[in-house]
């Protein structure tokens, strides 16, 4: 699914970049 791509994605984002959350 698309949609569960994105948010691992942005998952990872988010763990990668925790200061921007």
């Amino acid at each position: 699914m698309i949609v569960a791509v994105a948010l691992l994605g942005y998952l990872v984002l988010a763990l990668i970049h925790p200061e921007r959350f």
